[in-house]
């Protein structure tokens, strides 16, 4: 039975290859939360990365495409990406009042690298203690979690393996609204390599998915639960995405179908080579501060509060002027009510800038500077202590 309340296509399970984080009617939060993904990651020490590395079998953000004709069908676009493209399955521990139960999961991957660096969705494999990747010609490998970024919904796997067929990647800024598009997935977590196609419907969509704003592609080609971390591709059979949301169900009596939404190609490679080279997304910027959101007078109360809006629960940086408690009101002369809207702002600025707070502490409204500092996961800040 899928979870109503997801906006995901696939990841975390409730039963043998069933997925827990799948189709929604409402964009709303499946996710483990802030730092959530990172709990796999800190099981995992960072792979040995030489300097020739990084390159290997990488396909790079942008490829000079190989054209293919199109005649009625998309054979040659399948032929061509069918075998980048992976089932990925997860097994999850959790517990409830009777005790501890490992639950199961599925979703799909592409394949970046020959040498067997896999692109996923964060919400298929976060919390999973265990990962494991099916090619589309049957054979198992056991993956490791290279790094995760929950900001952009993307994974980076990594598996034992050579000679693999990596996906050829697309300038999704050239894209254009009507060119054909085809996904390519695991739906339900038993349909490994099916095809659907349609058109992109529309770019740079934003949709709000668990308080953070994405910028995605939105397409008519059929997407399904287990299709998360798959393929979306175009004519020429290169990736322009990597799909990760639908939005189904009833409006007004009527059945919402062919919503689809994909993370563009140019994020998905910036944030891979990223991640592969340093662990997390680097250069993102942060207030050094953990805010929780407030959005009902109940809650307040039981916090002592009271009004609702974005407080400061933990400073996490020294000098930053913030304190534990405030109440931030306004950011760059943009009025704050939401964690969506604090991260927009906060994500306009560069590492090394400062925001204009205003803030009520103490029952009075005063204005701070708040410098910037580059976010760190904290798994990675601990092998930096280390080393």
């Amino acid at each position: 039975m899928y979870d109503q309340q997801s906006p995901y296509t696939g990841g975390r399970g409730a039963g043998v290859r069933n997925l827990a984080a799948l189709l929604a009617v409402a964009i709303v939060s499946v996710c483990a939360g802030a730092g959530g993904a990172y709990l796999v990651m800190e099981n995992y020490p960072l792979p040995e990365q030489p300097a020739e590395t990084a390159s290997q079998g990488t396909p790079g953000p942008i490829s000079t495409p190989q054209v293919i004709t199109v005649s009625g069908d998309l054979s040659n676009v399948v032929e061509k990406t069918a075998a980048s493209v992976v089932e990925i399955y997860t097994e999850t521990m959790r517990a409830n009042y009777f005790g501890q139960y490992i639950t199961e999961g599925a979703g799909s991957g592409v394949i970046y690298t020959a040498d067997g660096y896999v692109i996923t969705n964060n919400h298929v494999i976060d919390g999973a203690q265990s990962i494991m990747v099916r090619s589309g010609t049957g054979e198992e490998y056991e993956a490791i979690l290279v790094g995760a970024d929950e900001q952009t919904d993307l994974a980076l796997l990594k598996i034992d393996a050579e000679g693999l067929t990596p996906v050829t990647m697309a300038d999704s800024d050239q894209i254009r609204v009507g060119e054909v598009a085809v996904a390519i997935g695991n739906p339900l977590g038993t349909l490994g390599g099916s095809v659907t196609s349609g058109i992109i419907s529309a770019k740079d969509r934003q949709l709000i998915l668990d308080n953070r704003t994405m910028t995605l592609l939105q397409t008519s080609a059929a997407v399904n639960p287990g299709n998360s971390g798959g393929g979306l591709f175009n004519a020429h059979g290169q990736l322009i995405g990597i799909i990760n949301a639908k939005s189904s169900g009833e409006s007004g009596g009527a059945t919402i179908e062919g919503l689809g939404f994909a993370i563009p190609s140019n994020l998905v490679a910036k944030v891979a080579e990223d991640i592969m080279r340093s662990g997390y997304v680097r250069g993102r910027p942060q207030i050094g501060a953990s805010v929780r959101e407030i959005r009902d007078l109940t809650t307040a109360g039981i916090y002592g509060l009271d009004r609702v809006g974005i407080y400061v629960i933990e400073v996490t940086v020294t000098g930053n002027n913030l304190q534990a408690g405030d109440l931030i009101v306004e950011a760059d002369g943009v009025e704050i009510s939401t964690n969506a809207e604090l991260a927009s702002v906060i994500s306009s600025h560069e590492v090394g800038e400062n925001i204009e707070m205003k803030v009520i502490r103490g029952g009075r409204e005063i204005t701070v500077k708040v410098p910037l500092t580059e976010r760190i996961p904290e798994h990675i800040r601990r092998q930096i202590r280390v080393a």
